[in-house]
């Protein structure tokens, strides 16, 4: 393999020649700037073999530099040729930077401008020019020009979302989110995020792994109108109908056109999500960017009634689904079987493909035993998959998309015997899980207000994570959904009613175990203050799935924790227990009981 690679190379270093470029820039990212990216578009796989899900690659004229955050370090050692790439931090080494170290004065630094946001374009040249080095855009990325191999594109057609389940139609949402548009002094939004014009237009897809959307670029004008830009041979019959009054749909070749006719609009684009080619298009020919963020984002955050009620319904489903594969599990260490981390996921997901209404995994599942689960991001696909041993911890995080909505759950399981210390860390993420389960806030309140709910136990016996507490989720969209969260880091967005966000405090010590419990809760009006002097929210519980009471030492909880712990056993019980029998019913029953 490491000839392929070094040939690569080689490749994008004619294009760079040919262009008089000294260092070209290659991130893990595509055109749509998403989480996830399409087998076609992994061009940083493709020059390195790194199948990491973040990183950057800089080819220079003689070396090369692989960029990686701390999950990835060993996994980078493994597939990644050392005599063909140096090894650096994504996070401890700013790449910019780096590169006004290593390069000369009058340098020029190619990228390809589909494959970065304007926000670090912007940031880049400037950095870039006071080293005197050039940022330059290329027309062709040198990969795409050598890429011989490249996987197709997808050809699987775009699905229309029933109106009903989505609880508007598409010409409310477009009305709503034009008069925003006109709001913000603009005449037209570009819309760029994939999962905000599938969400307008009440359609769906499969051209992402984990993420049921559909790929292609949209402009919403201020009057609800609407172009999406896409592969139009995908469009299903009755589409048209679906959509309402005010939808065109043109191939995506024919985007730059579009962008070129825009002189004299007011074009509202986020900077941080849009890629910089299309702003910079539009820009140059004469209309006036406007930086703020996708229109549609926060209302697609706050769901209706009847997103609520898809999403209820499934994690119920979901929710005999992993406590079916609970009891599995539990019966087979019992027996003294034991598997690797590949089998158990595999394992997981055969229980919830007998939903019909289950279409794929919501991202792929952390199946980690013992020292694996203290790297929060692990992926068993990315070398060997261990095998669970007894008296040890297994964490298993997974979620799945259904047709009427989005999963997400994090479980840590005793298998076998575990240790008091061991107790006592899930003891404590499970008290800091329910401070922010039980949290009441005013409206107002954001998620950074609150981290400090699902921390403050670990901090006060010197413990932390280094992840956020908790991520918004869409309705048969994306897993990871903005724009709330809650995390240390700043997020000035209020929490909602309609919102759905997780609830995920952890713990992990390296080389030994890792903990997490994960609920998806919803937003709501708090009814026992309705008569407050101020509008309180509190959270509902989604996720239905029992946690394991063999991890937690009774002597840390308070009352009302106990309370809380018994409360919420008794409410999955109560809600999986008609759609369980037999041996499954009977290990719910054991699961959820009193403490």
């Amino acid at each position: 393999m490491t000839q392929t690679i070094a040939a690569r190379l080689d490749a994008v270093r004619i294009e760079m020649a040919k262009a008089n470029l000294d260092a070209f820039i290659i991130p893990r990212a595509d055109e749509y700037l998403g989480e996830y990216v399409p087998e076609r578009n992994e061009r940083m796989l493709w020059i390195s073999d790194f199948t990491g899900s973040a990183g950057m690659v800089i080819v220079l004229k003689e070396s090369a530099v692989i960029f990686v955050d701390g999950r990835y370090t060993v996994q980078v050692k493994q597939q990644v040729d050392g005599t063909l790439f140096e090894y650096l931090s994504l996070t401890d080494t700013p790449q910019i930077e780096w590169l006004t170290e290593t390069l000369t004065p009058d340098a020029r630094v190619g990228y390809d401008p589909r494959l970065h946001p304007l926000s670090w374009q912007k940031s880049a040249e400037t950095k870039l020019a006071k080293a005197q080095i050039s940022l330059v855009s290329v027309d062709e990325n040198p990969i795409d020009l050598h890429w011989q191999d490249r996987p197709a594109a997808s050809t699987s057609p775009v699905v229309l979302f029933d109106a009903k389940s989505a609880g508007k139609t598409s010409l409310q949402k477009r009305l709503e989110i034009g008069a925003a548009i006109a709001k913000a002094g603009a005449d037209t939004g570009l819309i760029t995020s994939l999962d905000s014009f599938c969400w307008l237009l009440n359609i769906r897809g499969s051209d992402v792994p984990c993420l049921p959307i559909v790929l292609g670029t949209a402009l919403l004008h201020a009057n609800g109108d609407m172009v999406l830009f896409t592969d139009i041979k995908k469009l299903p019959s009755g589409i048209n109908e679906h959509v309402g009054q005010g939808v065109s749909f043109c191939d995506e070749t024919e985007l730059k056109s579009a962008l070129d006719k825009l002189a004299e609009t007011r074009l509202l684009a986020d900077p941080n999500s849009a890629n910089a080619w299309s702003q910079l298009t539009a820009q140059q020919a004469g209309a006036t960017l406007i930086a703020g963020f996708d229109p549609v984002s926060l209302p697609k955050a706050q769901k209706n009634e009847s997103e609520l009620a898809g999403i209820r319904a499934c994690h119920i489903r979901d929710g005999v689904a992993v406590s079916r594969f609970l009891a599995w599990l539990d019966k087979e260490v019992s027996a003294g079987n034991f598997y690797d981390e590949g089998v158990l996921s595999d394992k997981l997901e055969t229980f919830r493909l007998e939903d019909e209404l289950y279409r794929e995994p919501s991202f792929d599942t952390i199946s980690a035993v013992g020292g694996n689960a203290a790297m929060c991001h692990y992926n068993h696909n990315n070398g060997t998959p261990a095998t669970m041993t007894n008296n040890s911890l297994y964490l298993v995080d997974s979620g799945a998309q259904y047709l009427d909505g989005t999963t997400d759950v994090t479980r840590t399981l005793a298998i076998g015997q575990v240790s008091d210390e061991q107790k006592k860390m899930v003891t404590l993420v499970l008290k800091g899980h329910i401070a922010l389960d039980q949290a009441r806030f005013p409206r107002g309140t954001t998620g950074q207000q609150l981290d400090a709910f699902a921390r403050q136990y670990l901090w006060q016996h010197g413990f932390d994570y280094d992840h956020g507490t908790g991520h918004g989720v869409g309705h048969f969209l994306s897993v990871h959904e903005g724009p709330q969260r809650v995390a240390k880091n700043s997020n000035d967005v209020a929490l909602l009613p309609g919102m759905v966000i997780s609830n995920e405090p952890g713990y992990y010590r390296a080389d030994e175990f890792g903990i997490r419990l994960e609920n998806l809760v919803t937003v709501r009006p708090c009814e026992a203050l309705a008569n407050a002097e101020r509008e309180i929210f509190e959270f509902e519980a989604l996720t239905m799935i029992p946690m394991d009471s063999r991890l937690i030492d009774k002597t840390l909880l308070s009352e009302a924790e106990i309370n809380w712990f018994n409360d919420y056993h008794r409410l999955v019980f109560d809600t999986l227990s008609p759609l369980m029998q037999g041996e499954e019913l009977a290990w719910l029953t054991n699961a959820t009981k009193t403490i």
